[in-house]
């Protein structure tokens, strides 16, 4: 769950029903969901869920402003408790989802992402999210580390289906739309890659790995680079491994001793010592 920042900046969630009389909630980049004159139209996607009376819309709007993870739970479980037939039940705790990947409190999050998908299965950001976890955690001696693969691979690869179908368009621009949908994909194939990677699957993780990266090029994933990087080194292309651990490299360069710099770095070291033309070459890390 990388680029946290970019899930609230990129795209709220339109309601409909009683608050499209009301001042609107918050859509892409911060946007108001309104539609300003002169834009075209987004296309069609799902229906935005309604808000039925003015009550339910305050509770709504007092639950998705809490920033505190905890309180954002509690507040997600009172409204759910309250409105048990909301449409909007599902955006509350994505909200609460957020909140807890923000405070890099993963478990928390997949535990409200599971919340999220016992109401709206194809969420795309809650089947990301749980998606993502089962991948980093499928570790090397886990007894269900083909378990956790293969339910991060299913979750990832439904993502990318219902970003095209589960998104409400209604209100917002075609570029807010692709904004956020080039976003998810991206983190989606990052999942593919991942579930790839710990496979041994390298061209796999390759292939998957580059279409995360190509979905964000304005702004790619230090970490997609960097496995992007060890990928092509254990399929001996050193040329494009050196470049992409450059790219890393370049990606940390204001956070050198971060963890991904320092990984970067010591790939990048370690590519040119090896690279063809020489001998003893030796297994890049396991990252």
């Amino acid at each position: 769950m990388k680029r946290v920042a970019i899930i609230m900046a990129v795209m709220g969630m339109c309601v409909g029903g009683w608050a499209q009389d009301k001042p609107a909630a918050q859509g892409p980049a911060g946007q108001s969901s309104g539609q300003a004159a002169g834009q075209a139209a987004a296309p069609q996607g799902k229906r935005a869920p309604k808000i039925n009376s003015q009550d339910e819309y305050k509770a709504y709007q007092a639950a998705v402003a809490i920033t505190d993870p905890a309180a954002s739970e509690k507040a997600a479980n009172d409204f759910a408790a309250k409105y048990p037939s909301s449409e909007v039940r599902a955006v509350v705790y994505r909200a609460t989802m957020e909140r807890y990947e923000q405070a890099n409190q993963l478990e928390k999050a997949v535990e409200v992402a599971k919340k999220v998908l016992a109401i709206d299965p194809d969420d795309p950001e809650a089947l990301v999210a749980v998606a993502q976890v089962d991948a980093e955690q499928a570790k090397d001696d886990a007894l269900d580390k083909d378990e956790r693969l293969a339910a991060a691979k299913k979750g990832a690869e439904r993502a990318l289906e219902t970003i095209e179908t589960d998104v409400p368009t209604s209100g917002y621009t075609p570029e807010q739309i692709n904004a956020y949908k080039s976003f998810w994909r991206s983190q989606a194939y990052f999942v593919l890659g991942t579930a790839a990677f710990k496979a041994s699957n390298w061209p796999e993780a390759e292939k998957n790995f580059r279409k995360s990266i190509d979905a964000m090029p304005q702004q790619p994933d230090v970490v997609a680079v960097y496995r992007l990087a060890l990928a092509l080194d254990f399929q001996n292309k050193i040329p494009e491994a050196i470049k992409a651990a450059q790219q890393a490299v370049d990606l940390t360069k204001d956070s050198p001793d971060s963890a991904a710099g320092k990984a970067a770095r010591q790939e990048l070291d370690r590519l040119n010592k090896y690279a063809p033309g020489t001998s003893g070459q030796s297994a890049p890390p396991k990252s």
